[in-house]
């Protein structure tokens, strides 16, 4: 990472980190956790911390296309470095005294059982049985809440979900090398125009089904500047870049040398809504639909130049936009 860029990403990510700090005290979650408040931002701090900056590298250089090395002891290291990424939890855990030895090992195993699958089985560029185990088990990780007691506060929802998204960024971009997964926060020229756009388009289908089936109602609101701001910020970094990293940069572009575009636009996005199943029900069904008709449209401004910016653009002003306005 040149220099400058390294020094404009430090200075932003701070800001970033003190705008978070800011909202811990409006919601109180000092309180919630019972104290030991800096012991929760630092690991959260450092888990973002690691998608933040891996932004910031030559987005020319991608990792696909470079030869990191291939000597026996080097591919131990890609397979055991990751088990650092049970570090954050270290810095949570034990000021609190409530360090469990079962949470660290799967935190530090998890990532490399994953990375050691991909380093000494060398599947192809494109979807493979080795990437079902591995995507699936994520998605299983998360779904059942695996690690949610080595964060077993309200408001900390987020750190299991961060982590996994590391997980998956280093085994995807490390040790697979897989290409054209566009995992940048630099934007290009045309990223805010795609994003915006494919919003655009999503918005009728998104209001007319939301209103069809009872789903959504407006809720006339008057959200200061800073608060939408802060939704935005918020909903890009926790919510929409974790998920267009798996959904869009790893699992649509895996798929599509095997269905083609289109064919791997639609199942990715199938299984984009079935992932929000349990939003307020057993089985919301109508949850399951809008999500995988917006999966659609992430698609769409993922693929236009496979770049996760314009997807996560685009999955950020939907979420934000419902969660201001419509309930």
């Amino acid at each position: 990472m040149p220099l400058r860029r390294a020094i404009l990403a430090t200075l932003v990510f701070a800001l970033l980190l003190y705008g978070f700090w800011t909202q811990v005290a409006v919601f109180g979650l000092a309180k919630t956790l019972g104290g030991h408040i800096g012991s929760a931002f630092t690991c959260f701090a450092l888990l973002l911390a690691v998608l933040w900056f891996f932004g910031f590298r030559n987005h020319q250089e991608d990792l696909g296309t470079r030869d990191l090395g291939h000597s026996f002891y080097l591919r131990l290291l890609r397979v055991f470095a990751p088990a650092v990424l049970a570090v954050p939890y270290l810095f949570f855990s034990i000021p609190r005294h409530e360090f469990h030895f079962v949470y660290f090992a799967g935190l530090a195993l998890l990532p490399v059982a994953c990375s050691a699958l991909i380093e000494f089985t060398q599947p192809a560029k494109k979807f493979t049985w080795q990437d079902f185990v591995i995507l699936f088990g994520i998605a299983l990780v998360l779904e059942l809440r695996v690690f949610s007691g080595a964060w077993p506060y309200p408001g900390l929802g987020s750190l299991p979900k961060l982590y996994l998204a590391d997980v998956a960024l280093y085994v995807y971009l490390v040790v697979r090398r897989l290409d054209r997964v566009g995992y940048s926060y630099i934007p290009q020229a045309n990223d805010f125009f795609v994003g915006i756009r494919e919003w655009a388009f999503f918005l009728p289908f998104a209001l007319g089904l939301g209103f069809a089936t009872g789903f959504i109602r407006f809720i006339p609101r008057h959200p200061s500047a800073l608060a939408i701001i802060g939704a935005l910020l918020i909903t890009f970094l926790l919510t929409a870049i974790p998920e267009e990293l798996f959904f869009r940069g790893i699992l649509q572009n895996l798929l599509e040398p095997r269905l083609g575009a289109n064919g791997a636009l639609i199942l990715t996005a199938c299984l984009f809504g079935l992932s929000h199943f349990h939003k307020g029900a057993a089985f919301n069904w109508r949850y399951v639909i809008l999500a995988a008709i917006a999966g659609i449209f992430y698609g769409r401004a993922w693929r236009s130049r496979c770049h996760l910016f314009a997807s996560a653009l685009t999955h950020t002003l939907g979420a934000v936009v419902w969660s201001l306005w419509f309930r």
